[in-house]
């Protein structure tokens, strides 16, 4: 081994040009990679887990758990690397996350879910919903959020103003393709304002007068809303295509279809049913600064670069405001670049004041400039190899990694290397009385290096020992710290193949002419200082040990008394406040509260709160199902020296929890959008700690879980302690007297099939619009 270095650093200072060039060659190959590593603000530190939502929109949650919940999560049971499976059934919505070992393929996983979904589908009632798989996403991959908004003088073709229908159907046709096709974008999220439909209200009455049913309704808008083809034939050489068109294009389409005939004369759809443009029944609603809105949410892949997605989101939307109606905008309410580029503005402030700091102590050390720069140039080289193998290892960047580094680490073993070099040049010059030749500078080099290069790799190799135990760290806490470890054992592996090779290359190279080892007045003080403090030292030694002791003893009692948390907290220059309301609650009035907190906060906050936006009750695509009467609320800030009522992120929340308990009826949580979103995706909670309750009977369940979160709220420390609220919800339920049914000579299904009709609506086709299509519903 030492004869391998010895030749090493024979190598480097003999072919010292060579050995530069290729320096430099990987150092530009760390530059090209750095734009290549995946930079993030936090470590993702999400499972690896796949959801499977299933739409089930007639169904309570009892007949969803019953009927589409457990058939699914059944057959996940005895997947190979499962670690979890939990579910989750509200109305209309049926979610199963099945958790699978940490470094499972997540394609893999998911192809494994796909094939036992294919056989869980079997098992569930025909005509419900079809399960599909969530998006390839993780706790961070909600990177970018917008709105859409219409300027007040903003006018339809028809000349009315653009209403929240419009908008929505805006963003679904036109700026959610766009935005698919972005690169690294693996889901696009839509919440709010209503879905367009075209819709046809039977009159019950005129039905029974014309003995009709709504079957019969239904089955003649099938079969008038259909196109077919004819194959092809051939005429006078040239082949003709066969089409027979008949799709309903319009609302006046739809009143012309016949149902039935009275005697000679035709019934149709206008003599027995209303048909006009229609809302759809939603799950879930936004708000943004107290009034109803349209968001859209782009969803990152797993494994990308969050800042260079934002990016290029942030340069489609630009694009697709080009697209957009005149008076109609697309407005960024959340951008993830925002947060990972002041993150690395602080990784990049440190490490540069960290460089300047190494350079301006090793000129006062060394009294030679070209000396320390010469050792200071390890540092840019070793993050830049470090940056390579960061890339390589799939390790992100981020304020754990990147901030770990300590530059005096990685220029230790240069340090000592040069100042040898130094001391070795500066007394060979006192004792020849002139400068060193090219030759005698070249084998000094060698020979200075070669002293030290024991104590360089001996130093290195111990502080890399130490960041072992890291490494060997499994779950959150392996994701979390073990990209720290890895991060700095390869900038101190990268640090020591310099300083045995590059740092001896640039000291033959740099320090020509004369040089010399000089002790500034600083150094000089201190040296002297230390000597006497040394004297005295060893000259009282019983008093210098136990006060040593004393010393430990005391840092050990007032260690003992210090809070203890996993990670420091993140600031992400935003708050994540979820107000939660009774169960019962519907979907208008939780949203007209939701808008009555956001104009509250904006006029109580007007210097802290740039802006506020909600997503309340559930999505389009079910990422994180909540029931109408809990809201995600974002409160974006503004920056800190502008704050007038509190100075820091925790007094601000204080403050806000204050003002909004004049507003009645609401439970608040307090949180961050990254942190919110890790604590649900881990554990399916949002809170920072849970307890899970586990049995067969409901209401045992609550009254433990009432008990347990008694014991919690005495406990010190606990804040915002709450129960989950799984009862209240308020259910009509229809019991269908089979006999009288049977009495008229009709099944359970057709009465089923008109309460379904009636009130919660079914799906009789599609009407296309162009590109665009929305639903018939009856």
């Amino acid at each position: 081994m030492l004869t391998l270095l010895s030749r090493l650093l024979s190598f480097s200072v003999r072919h010292r040009f060579l050995v530069v060039a290729l320096t430099i060659a990987v150092g530009a190959l760390g530059a090209y990679n750095f734009t290549r590593l995946p930079i993030d603000a936090v470590p993702d530190i999400t499972n690896v887990q796949v959801q499977i939502n299933t739409s089930v929109k007639a169904l309570s949650p009892v007949e969803v758990e019953r009927q589409v919940t457990f058939p699914i999560e059944w057959a996940m049971g005895g997947l190979p690397g499962v670690q979890q499976v939990r579910s989750l059934s509200r109305y209309g919505l049926s979610q199963v996350t099945v958790i699978f070992d940490d470094g499972t393929d997540i394609y893999w996983a998911r192809q494994l879910v796909a094939e036992r979904l294919g056989a869980a589908k079997e098992s569930l009632p025909p005509g419900l919903g079809e399960p599909q798989l969530g998006p390839i996403a993780t706790g961070l991959g909600e990177i970018y959020m917008w709105t859409l908004e219409a300027a007040p003088d903003a006018r339809r073709p028809d000349g009315q103003p653009y209403d929240l229908t419009d908008l929505r159907t805006i963003q679904d046709w036109i700026v959610r393709p766009q935005i698919r096709t972005v690169p690294g974008v693996t889901e696009v999220n839509s919440i709010g304002g209503h879905e367009r439909l075209y819709q046809v209200s039977p009159d019950p009455a005129k039905l029974v007068g014309y003995g009709l049913s709504f079957r019969d309704v239904l089955e003649a808008l099938a079969r008038n809303n259909e196109s077919a083809g004819g194959g092809y034939i051939e005429h006078k050489g040239e082949q003709y295509l066969v089409r027979a068109t008949g799709l309903v294009q319009s609302e006046e389409d739809i009143r012309g279809i016949i149902v039935g005939n009275h005697g000679e004369v035709p019934i149709r759809i206008e003599d027995v049913a209303e048909v006009g443009v229609g809302r759809e029944l939603r799950t879930g609603a936004a708000t943004e600064d107290g009034e109803e809105a349209v968001i859209g949410t782009a969803i990152m892949l797993v494994g990308e670069n969050g800042r260079a997605v934002s990016r290029r989101v942030d340069e489609q939307i630009k694009a697709v405001n080009k697209s957009l109606p005149e008076g109609v905008t697309v407005k960024t309410v959340y951008d993830r670049t925002y947060l990972v580029d002041a993150t690395l503005s602080t990784v990049r402030n440190s490490l540069l004041e960290g460089a300047a700091l190494v350079v301006v102590v090793l000129f006062l050390l060394l009294g030679n400039l070209r000396a320390a720069l010469i050792a200071a140039l390890a540092i840019p080289f070793s993050m830049l190899i470090a940056v390579t193998g960061m890339v390589e290892g799939k390790i992100s960047g981020n304020l754990m990694s990147l901030g770990a580094i300590d530059f005096g680490l990685i220029v230790d073993g240069s340090v000592i290397i040069v100042e040898n070099c130094v001391r070795r040049f500066a007394e060979e010059q006192r004792r020849l009385g002139r400068a060193l030749t090219r030759e005698e500078r070249i084998d000094l080099a060698y020979d200075a290096s070669q002293e030290v290069r024991q104590a360089t790799i001996f130093g290195e190799l111990i502080i890399a020992i130490v960041y072992l135990p890291i490494l060997t760290l499994t779950g959150i806490e392996g994701k979390m710290f073990r990209p720290m470890a890895q991060t700095v054992v390869l900038a101190l592996a990268g640090a020591t193949i310099l300083s045995m090779t590059f740092v001896p290359a640039l000291v033959a190279l740099l320090l020509t002419g004369r040089v010399s080892e000089k002790e500034n007045f600083l150094f000089r003080r201190a040296m002297s200082a230390y000597g006497r403090a040394l004297a005295w030292a060893l000259s009282h030694r019983p008093l210098v040990v136990a006060a040593a002791g004393v010393v430990l003893v005391a840092s050990g009692l007032a260690a003992a008394g210090l809070g203890r948390e996993f990670a420091p907290k993140l600031s992400e220059g935003a708050l994540a406040l979820q107000p939660a309301r009774i169960p019962s609650i519907s979907l208008t009035t939780s949203v007209a509260m939701q808008a009555k907190l956001e104009r509250l906060l904006k006029e109580r906050f007007p210097d802290e709160i740039e802006h506020v936006f909600a997503r309340t009750g559930t999505a389009e695509v079910a990422t994180d199902p909540m029931g109408p009467n809990v809201s995600d609320t974002y409160l974006m800030l503004r920056p800190r020296s502008a704050w007038k009522k509190a100075a820091t992120q925790e007094e601000l929340a204080e403050a806000i929890e204050e003002a909004i308990r004049e507003l009645p009826g609401q439970n608040y949580e307090f949180s961050q959008p990254i942190e919110l979103r890790f604590n649900e995706l881990i554990s399916g909670v949002r809170s920072d700690v849970a307890v899970k309750v586990f049995g067969d009977d409901l209401g045992v369940m609550l009254e433990q879980a009432n008990k347990i979160g008694a014991l919690l709220r005495a406990t010190p420390g606990a804040a915002d302690v709450k129960v989950e609220q799984v009862t209240g919800l308020p259910v009509l339920t229809i019991d269908v007297d089979r006999r009288m049914v049977a009495r008229y000579g009709l099944n359970v299904a057709d009465v089923q099939e008109v309460v379904e009709a009636a009130i919660g609506g079914v799906s009789a086709g599609e009407v296309f619009e162009g590109d665009k299509r929305f639903d018939l519903v009856l």
